[in-house]
């Protein structure tokens, strides 16, 4: 027996509504939780957008009920301090010349290049040893504090990245300088709403 045409049309309107409106699924509490906050305050910035809040934040929160801006907060400090000692680990590689992080020297990029790393070696050490404290000041609620540090933090990224512009040289530190930029106003605003 062949089908009506009625029920052929309305499985034929479904199968469009489907391809048109595609099933969603539902997003987990936490994912939820972190769309809002980024949403919140990312659309507006200028430090950073909602994808990169997302990808953040999302990549380290867990499924824990108490999801709140002084957590994501704790989160973003976080995630900073493990991208300061990474950075710090490649501009060791980098002035020993070895790992895979290798870059490759011209005669006269040799000074600029080397000065530069190690005074972002300096900063980011700077940025490694400011972590505990960041981290006990936001778990103390002691924000004020908190904001300080990571505005320092900032300044310190961007502090190296322009030093590269200055020598007239290449940085090999771009993405974890803009990493490290990113991640500390973040916390900033986070710390706002916390």
């Amino acid at each position: 027996m062949a089908p009506s045409t009625s029920s052929t049309c309305v499985m034929s309107v479904v199968a469009v509504l489907l391809l048109l409106f595609p099933v969603v699924p539902a997003l987990s509490p936490s994912t939820q939780a972190v769309l809002a906050a980024c949403k919140t305050f990312g659309g507006g910035s200028t430090y950073f957008d909602v994808q990169f809040c997302e990808e953040a934040i999302g990549s380290v929160a867990g499924g824990g009920a108490s999801l709140d801006y002084r957590v994501f907060a704790g989160l973003a400090v976080g995630l900073l301090a493990d991208n300061a000692t990474s950075t710090e680990a490649k501009i060791d590689r980098l002035i020993r010349g070895g790992g895979g992080d290798v870059v490759k020297l011209t005669v006269g990029d040799d000074a600029a290049l080397g000065w530069c790393l190690l005074s972002c070696r300096k900063l980011y050490g700077g940025i490694v040893e400011s972590g505990p404290t960041c981290t006990a000041a936001v778990k103390a609620g002691k924000f004020g504090d908190a904001t300080a540090l990571l505005e320092k933090v900032a300044a310190a990224a961007k502090e190296c990245e322009d030093g590269f512009r200055k020598g007239n040289v290449t940085s090999p530190l771009t993405a974890q300088d803009d990493d490290a930029y990113k991640l500390a106003k973040l916390g900033v605003a986070l710390l706002r709403f916390a």
